[in-house]
């Protein structure tokens, strides 16, 4: 490719910062998805594209998801994309970008050959796309999210240059999903799924098999987006598969057989989704079960201290905040002079937005309250 004349690297720059501009504006995640959709092909042309949050804890994929040109029949089988991620070898996998130097890399420049490639036999070329390019949106090593690109048979592959631009936009996303990911102090569950746990059981070949009213519940309150249908009459979301997948790459080798994945409902309750791949009397793992329930604060702590970017020890005090510790209760559990705790105290105050102690568990825990 030629090298942009100065006109248009000035045209390419403004597109950024308005595109960066417009999602650190938006107010959830769908809206930093939506604006940052609407833009990027002004940067990146590309024909279709797949916008996916991520648990930031621990990777996995989860909601919401915004699909961007692909037509029903790419949709289905999204599920087979997640399949080769979790279960499969090749390159530019998300979990090894979110670790890479560059978070960002085309699938024709990593592999020269595009047929080496598991992903591009099984799922890129039978839907006619030539390349792909993928990106872990993070804030230093943790992953907020992911995008991939994809171009059609008969366009050019994406060149080192995109890559680099795609990599460039992968923090200041990262960042904007970060702050989707605060609590918002108003948001309330329903009350449709109940405060019980659900239970999913899927089978050795990932079909749902079994499930019970409060599973479907709680999965009646998640966003919309790609799913799979069942012989039960329910839509698995694509991500909660992936999470299924992950558990069940202890088949190959990989992992303990577990896996979790957090989400937020439509109304900005958190739930907690546990899988198992389970073993029978002979040993072999043939079914995995998947536990859907409300987060506590224990489960969401982690993001919290990720979304407001708060230090180990501001979590901590944070923590017995939570409990009820009085300013010398926490100085002598965390060994810290009462006036370093009330230094830990202000310093916590100033990234929440609050000023008393009330406020600031009310702003970190509400979300995780039933209405």
């Amino acid at each position: 490719m030629p090298p942009a004349t100065p006109s248009a690297l000035s045209a390419l720059h403004r597109h950024h910062v308005e595109l960066v501009d417009r999602t650190i504006r938006a107010t959830s995640t769908d809206g930093v998805f939506a604006e940052a959709a609407s833009r990027l092909r002004r940067l990146v042309p590309h024909d279709a594209a797949a916008w996916v949050a991520s648990d930031p804890g621990t990777g996995l994929t989860t909601a919401p998801v915004l699909v961007d040109g692909l037509d029903r029949l790419s949709r289905d089988r999204c599920t087979e994309h997640w399949h080769h991620e979790f279960l499969g070898d090749d390159v530019n996998l998300y979990r090894h970008l979110a670790r890479a130097a560059t978070p960002a890399a085309g699938l024709r420049a990593a592999v020269g050959d595009p047929g080496t490639s598991p992903r591009y036999r099984d799922f890129l070329r039978p839907l006619g796309f030539a390349d792909e390019l993928r990106a872990v949106l993070r804030t230093g090593d943790t992953a907020w999210g992911t995008v991939t690109l994809w171009r059609r048979e008969g366009g050019p592959a994406f060149t080192r240059r995109e890559c680099a631009t795609i990599a460039g936009l992968c923090a200041p996303l990262g960042e904007a999903l970060r702050r989707q990911a605060r609590p918002t102090g108003g948001d309330r569950d329903d009350g449709s799924g109940g405060e019980a746990p659900g239970l999913l059981v899927f089978d050795a070949d990932t079909r749902l098999v079994a499930i019970d009213d409060r599973a479907r519940g709680w999965l009646d309150q998640l966003p919309d987006g790609p799913g799979v249908g069942s012989d039960l009459g329910v839509v698995v979301p694509v991500w909660l598969l992936g999470t299924v997948f992950r558990a069940t790459a202890v088949r190959r080798g990989r992992g303990d057989g577990t896996a979790r994945a957090r989400v937020r409902t439509r109304h900005g309750r958190w739930l907690v989704c546990h899988a198992s791949c389970l073993a029978d009397a002979g040993g072999e793992r043939s079914t995995t079960a998947v536990v859907i329930d409300a987060a506590t604060p224990a489960d969401i702590a982690p993001i919290i201290v990720d979304a407001y970017d708060l230090t180990e020890r501001e979590h901590q005090v944070t923590a017995l905040v939570a409990r009820g510790a009085a300013t010398s209760e926490i100085a002598e559990r965390l060994f810290l002079s009462p006036h370093t705790v009330r230094d830990h105290l202000k310093a916590v105050f100033a990234k929440t937005g609050v000023s008393t102690r009330g406020e600031l568990v009310a702003r970190l825990y509400a979300d995780l309250q039933p209405g």
